[in-house]
């Protein structure tokens, strides 16, 4: 180690100058152990309060839940009969286009209210069964519910069911059809007087479905029928849901979006009828 001496200076004087900078660096070596002190202290707090942050965090996630993939036939209205056939029906113009286009098959039935404005529905039947009578019924129903007859106020409507062979998109010469329509050729058997009605129901767990009474009284726990009328879905879809929640004890029935019922009420009004 070197020092530097001022020989024009004593030496006592050198070595008070020394002993002073000695001081000085014990005080700073002093104030950084402190600092580090200091620092340390509050590293410690972070990472106890971080700890503490993490549990209540994972705390407030949710479980994560296995993502299903969407079956084709979910983005359009639809339900089971209470014989258990797939029944599947538009929503609009572009959804009953898509429908009889590319999911339509030779062994199924194609509904249609008779009145202007109506979606199709399908009966599907890829095994080529005897479709009963309770499911035609069923979903006769449903098209004529989903019709503009609920919005008409009107309580029936006729509908008619027609073999897929006869759905075309060609039309007379002169004539066009638009998007969502179609020609029906040949006889039409028809369903008079189909009686304007849905059921609300929901499963086990606790999934909202809607369609005819019969077939959502036959898959759910519990049903409330609706027919046309004037109170607004965002009103009846809180009637319906405590309705629903009165007659069960099924808890996961409360988490039940009111979006999901209100989707299922026929031109957005409709009323309570049992």
């Amino acid at each position: 180690m070197k020092f530097l001496i001022d020989p024009r200076q004593p030496a006592c004087a050198n070595a008070n100058r020394y002993y002073e900078k000695s001081k000085k660096a014990r005080q700073k070596i002093s104030g950084a152990k402190k600092a580090l002190e200091q620092t340390l202290a509050k590293i410690e707090k972070l990472e106890k309060e971080k700890g503490r942050f993490m549990e209540e965090f994972r705390e407030k996630i949710p479980e994560k839940k296995d993502i299903r993939k969407k079956e084709w036939f979910e983005k359009f209205r639809g339900f089971r009969s209470s014989d258990n056939f797939l029944v599947v029906g538009g929503k609009d113009a572009t959804t009953n286009e898509i429908l009889i286009k590319k999911h339509t098959e030779k062994n199924d039935l194609v509904f249609h209210a008779d009145v202007q404005g109506a979606p199709f529905f399908v009966i599907k039947n890829p095994e080529g069964k005897e479709i009963s009578e309770s499911t035609i019924s069923e979903t006769a129903q449903a098209a004529a519910s989903y019709s503009k007859a609920w919005a008409s106020g009107m309580g029936s409507c006729d509908v008619y069911y027609v073999k897929p062979e006869q759905v075309s998109k060609e039309a007379p010469a002169g004539q066009h059809i638009g998007k969502g329509a179609f020609m029906i050729y040949g006889k039409k058997n028809f369903l008079r007087d189909t009686p304007l009605e849905i059921g609300i129901g929901f499963t086990a767990d606790g999934e909202i479905i809607g369609g005819p009474p019969e077939a959502i009284t036959k898959n759910s726990q519990h049903t409330v029928r609706i027919s046309s009328g004037d109170v607004k879905s965002g009103q009846l879809a809180k009637e319906i849901k405590e309705l629903l929640i009165k007659n069960s004890a099924n808890e996961k029935l409360k988490k039940a979006r009111l979006e999901d019922i209100q989707r299922l009420i026929p031109s957005g009004k409709g009323r309570i009828i049992t």
